[in-house]
């Protein structure tokens, strides 16, 4: 189906659907020509993107930046440093660190 069907099924606007297309919240499949065709299973990922957006009170844009750490390591692990940093996720534990805190307990200063 063209565009205009799409969103009118969806309850959103073409403008929003190439919104959400253009921040990679579609399959990427196209039709015949430079027209996008639209299927169930396009109309099935916008409607679970727009269920996660709703449930978890975040726009497109975050849920494409979510999914960026996600699928990009760098990105993920310069994120998670940030929490980090911000006190939001707790630091990984070190094997030393173990080890200290346990000796410490042994000898009932911990």
């Amino acid at each position: 189906m063209r565009i205009t069907e799409a969103a009118r099924r969806l309850g959103v606007s073409p403008r929003m659907l190439r919104y959400r297309e253009s921040l990679g919240l579609l399959p990427a499949t196209r039709g015949r020509g430079t027209h996008r065709r639209y299927g169930e299973e396009e109309l099935a990922a916008v409607r679970q993107a727009m269920e996660l957006e709703r449930r978890f009170g975040v726009s497109p844009a975050e849920l494409a930046f979510a999914l960026r750490t996600l699928a990009d390591p760098a990105v993920g692990q310069a994120v998670r440093d940030l929490g980090v940093r911000l006190g939001r996720i707790p630091a990984p534990r070190r094997a030393l660190d173990f080890e200290k805190e346990k000796a410490m307990r042994l000898l009932g200063a911990g």
